[in-house]
């Protein structure tokens, strides 16, 4: 069997992980990406909405984890405390459950541009995090798995 048709089961199992694992609030919108538009974030009770202007970095983008210590203060640490070790707000990133085989950099990406519900702990669902664009989420990814890594996550 060629090497592709090998791997399609995987990736379509892996797709099927990250979606039931990921699950988005339903934007109020037809069932599109975010585009690069500008548009306005929604709190959690009244049906949070994704943000309109969340784009992904290019795939050549360098993500600075330095960068991403600060944004992560500046943008998370509120919920998810200074370090990324939670709240009574929001839980630890700094965790296994959110070790990259679990918990890919896309769906950090989707948490912060389209909002999550609640599927592993107890905070309630997450809103979509006005402000904050894909490269800045890339660097503060970036800053979050070196912090991972330190403590024994891969």
């Amino acid at each position: 069997m060629p090497t592709t048709a090998r791997l399609l089961p995987a990736a379509l199992l892996a797709l099927f992980a990250l979606t039931a694992c990921s699950d988005a609030p339903e934007p109020d919108t037809a069932a599109e990406p975010p585009a690069q538009a500008s548009g306005e974030d929604s709190s959690a009770a009244s049906g949070s909405t994704a943000q309109l202007d969340y784009s992904l970095p290019p795939e050549d983008f360098a993500a600075d984890p330095e960068a991403g210590r600060s944004l992560f203060r500046a943008n998370c640490m509120q919920c998810h405390g200074e370090d990324a070790r939670g709240t009574d707000q929001g839980p630890p990133l700094i965790h296994r459950i959110y070790e990259p085989s679990h918990h890919p950099d896309i769906t950090f990406h989707r948490a912060v541009a389209l909002g999550v519900h609640q599927h592993h702990w107890e905070f309630g669902d997450m809103p979509p995090v006005a402000g904050v664009t894909g490269e800045e989420t890339a660097h503060i990814i970036a800053w979050i798995r070196q912090e991972q890594r330190a403590v024994g996550i891969d």
